[in-house]
């Protein structure tokens, strides 16, 4: 067998299976996930309940935290990495933020549309009266 070849099995992981990592190291990980988490949401909290920043950009601030934050998330705790062993759960996760899309897209757009769409009240009571 070639040196690329058993390089190759011995990084080959099935899914499911983590790389052998000491639990100091683990826990490292985890607490550094931890403290990024809390700094993250505490900076949340400290933008949307200040004068310090400008108004009009807090939404703007908030949306970028929230995406930082599940970033921490899918890295630190669900271990989302880019490496060939995750591609399964790479696409999981895309097929999933899809499906979330289309569901809250879809009722969005419905309601809008319902919304123009309805006749006023009492002109509907007078329909089915």
């Amino acid at each position: 067998m070639s040196d690329q070849t058993r390089a190759r099995i011995e990084h080959d992981l099935a899914p499911g299976e983590e790389e052998q990592h000491s639990v100091g190291e683990r826990i490292v990980g985890y607490v550094v996930g931890l403290g990024l988490a809390l700094l993250l949401t505490a900076t949340s909290f400290f933008i949307a309940g200040t004068d310090l920043v400008w108004q009009p950009s807090i939404p703007v601030a908030l949306i970028v935290l929230a995406i930082a934050q599940m970033g921490v998330h899918l890295v630190f705790f669900l271990h989302i990495t880019t490496g060939p062993d995750n591609t399964n759960n790479v696409l999981a996760l895309a097929f999933g933020l899809l499906v979330v899309f289309l569901l809250v897209g879809g009722t969005v757009w419905i309601m809008g549309h319902l919304n123009q769409n309805m006749p006023p009240m009492d002109q509907f009571i007078r329909m089915h009266s």
